[in-house]
């Protein structure tokens, strides 16, 4: 009988263990690279012979490029799509999709616009799939922002994280990794942009510490580490509403200050200066956002390590 694929679909999926094995792995493959040349592959080319297939149905530019230099890194090739170069544009079912690219490719990474597109090319798929982003959830950014947020500050679990603006997807995937990993997790959103019930109910069923207010003076109040995102995402048609709604959810020195001394800010880009965040706070000393983006490399190899069964686990 053959073996279930190891998708990689969501934060709440996986236990604890296997969540800081893939964050420690990831930290590893980085401080082994310091003093490496950036194309250099990897020691014995994990992957070698093996191909990713990249589906898009939204720009990326993170992403995108993660993916692709850290499938090279590891030995491997990527293949990039996009709805509109295959007959899923035209017609062809996310199943039949997922079938054909099965025999193909080894694994599957999709950033989809909606979620059920990418359970749907999980149960068709027989190789790995990766979720890439989708309307719901962002799992592989929160990851390396948890990894981020580690190296700087330690441990996810002694650790107050303030999300401050829209109650979006990778806010979602910042309750998974509270509840899977521990911390306390502390939302300042309006009452219209609050997580989504199903995503706050799991976090009560499992004990997850997390508290929604629509004060963000009250999200960020001893906060270590301070998180936004963009106001209106590529999905959203009501951008002057969302402006007015989430103005006074910006991300400046005066809502700073009240987090805790030193507390660290980051943002998963792109971001929109000058809206949810300030040039002062993007580019000043309590900024973590290139460390982030550099982050999805190495957390993204330890993923494809991990579904692609690479990993000695």
């Amino acid at each position: 009988m053959t073996a279930a694929p190891r998708h990689f679909l969501d934060i709440c999926d996986f236990d604890s263990a296997t969540l800081n094995g893939i964050i420690a792995r990831a930290r590893a493959m980085k401080n082994a690279r310091r003093d490496w040349p950036k194309g250099r592959r990897e020691p014995g080319e994990p992957l070698r012979g093996r191909m990713l297939a990249l589906i898009f149905s939204r720009p990326s530019t993170r992403t995108r490029v993660s993916f692709e230099v850290g499938m090279r890194q590891l030995g491997g090739e990527t293949l990039v799509l996009s709805s509109n170069d295959m007959q899923l544009g035209r017609g062809e079912t996310i199943a039949d999709t997922a079938r054909v690219l099965s025999r193909y490719c080894d694994a599957i990474m999709i950033r989809a616009a909606h979620h059920a597109n990418l359970t749907e090319l999980a149960a068709a798929a027989t190789v790995p799939v990766i979720n890439g982003l989708t309307d719901l959830t962002h799992p592989c950014q929160v990851m390396a922002d948890v990894m981020t947020l580690e190296e700087h500050e330690g441990p996810l679990k002694d650790q107050t994280v303030a999300w401050v603006g829209d109650g979006n997807n990778v806010t979602a995937s910042w309750i998974h990794a509270v509840g899977r990993l521990g911390g306390r997790l502390r939302i300042g959103c309006p009452s219209e942009f609050r997580p989504s019930p199903e995503v706050l109910a799991w976090a009560g069923e499992v004990g997850a510490d997390v508290m929604v207010t629509e004060s963000p003076e009250e999200a960020v109040s001893g906060a270590g580490c301070v998180i936004t995102d963009a106001w209106v995402s590529m999905h959203d048609t009501d951008g002057e509403r969302r402006h007015n709604l989430l103005k006074p959810y910006q991300v400046n020195r005066r809502l700073m200050s009240a987090a805790a001394r030193d507390a660290r800010f980051m943002h998963c880009l792109p971001a929109h200066r000058g809206e949810e965040v300030t040039d002062e706070v993007m580019d000043g000393p309590a900024s973590l956002i290139l460390d982030e983006a550099e982050n999805r490399l190495h957390i993204q190899k330890s993923i494809l390590l991990h579904c692609l069964n690479a990993d000695g686990r």
